[in-house]
């Protein structure tokens, strides 16, 4: 399993000392490197900025949203950061939900696994410079009903790899499957490697379909760890309770959260209710409090280093084969002195 450097996205502002974080991770032996986006700053611009200092660990984006931008120009995003890092560019690729998608972008949400097929197929197609010719459902090149005047065109730039690597975001069966069928990776969230039967059998169905690039020996799947080294266990747990209970409770309206599935069919739907109902009322504090240890420990290792050690082994046999952590840089070496020794 190999390890990776998440450096989220911003707050108010950029984290202090990421430029050490970044050297330390490249230093330590890190893979990969991603950075992601909400509603503030963006992935591809701190990767440009940081990825410019180093020379050997992998840049990715978790993710890019697909409502942010056109995919020619995503396309365009991608083909140039693969040239500014002699091809060490992974382009993760994400629907988002429906708040941020309609509220932040303007954009309609409905029907994102067919929105998604479609982006993907003309991105395919920009990079490997066939012209920029699509009739979907959802986008249509040329343009059609303006001047005319539109044609199809292909790209000036030539790209360093024609089938530059694309991860889906997925959390839900269906998008899991559509991930295995069409993308080379999948970057995942809130992955149990206790609970993971109905991934496995999403995956399979995927890599099952009739022209599907990847088989599961050579398809990559990238999630998120929470990893928190602590004598105490319930400290180090209570330091992932707010941002699980978040997740959970806040990110999306009632009924309409896909985290808050993710944990229920883990087995949690009666915590997961609690957690949403405080979360909603204001309650951030108890939401987070109502996020058990057996919850946390299901996604997340915590504590000492010892149990850490122990808990590894079930992430080794997991699907997972990239592991994205963050911390400082002294956190980032006793992580890979557990997980790269």
């Amino acid at each position: 399993m190999k390890l990776g450097l998440a450096l989220g996205y911003w707050g108010a502002g950029p984290p202090p000392e990421l430029a050490e974080t970044v050297a330390a991770a490249e230093r330590l032996g890190y893979d990969s490197m991603w950075a992601a986006e909400a509603y503030g700053s963006d992935a591809l611009t701190p990767l440009a900025w940081h990825g410019s200092s180093t020379s050997r660990i992998k840049l990715g984006t978790s993710i890019v949203q697909l409502a942010a931008r056109t995919p020619v120009a995503t396309a365009m995003a991608a083909m140039t950061m693969d040239h500014l890092t002699g091809g060490r560019f992974i382009l993760g690729l994400g629907a988002s939900g429906p708040q941020v998608v309609e509220g932040w972008y303007g954009q309609p949400y409905a029907t994102p696994l067919a929105r998604t097929r479609e982006y993907v197929e003309i991105l395919r197609t920009i990079i490997r410079r066939d012209k920029a010719e699509f009739s979907g459902e959802h986008y249509r090149l040329p343009y059609e009903g303006g001047t005319g005047l539109g044609k199809p065109i292909r790209s000036t730039l030539h790209p360093v790899r024609a089938d530059l690597p694309i991860y889906l975001a997925a959390e839900g069966p269906k998008n899991v499957a559509m991930a295995a069928e069409i993308a080379d990776g999948w970057l995942a969230m809130f992955y149990s490697p206790h609970a993971d039967e109905h991934y496995r059998a999403a995956l399979a169905e995927g890599f099952a379909r009739p022209g599907a690039r990847r088989s599961a020996g050579d398809f990559e799947v990238t999630c998120r760890v929470s990893v928190e080294i602590d004598d105490d266990v319930e400290a180090a747990a209570d330091r992932v309770r707010p941002m699980l209970a978040l997740y959970i409770g806040g990110m999306g309206a009632k009924g309409a959260n896909f985290h808050y599935e993710v944990f229920a069919r883990m087995g949690f739907e009666a915590e997961c209710a609690r957690i949403q109902r405080l979360y909603l009322a204001g309650r951030k504090d108890a939401a987070a409090a109502a996020v058990t240890l057996r919850m946390v420990e299901q996604v997340a290792l915590v504590g000492p280093e010892a149990k850490i050690a122990d808990e590894l082994a079930a992430w080794e046999k997991s699907l997972v084969t990239t592991m994205l952590v963050s911390g400082d840089a002294v956190k980032l070496a006793r992580i890979a002195g557990l997980v790269l020794a």
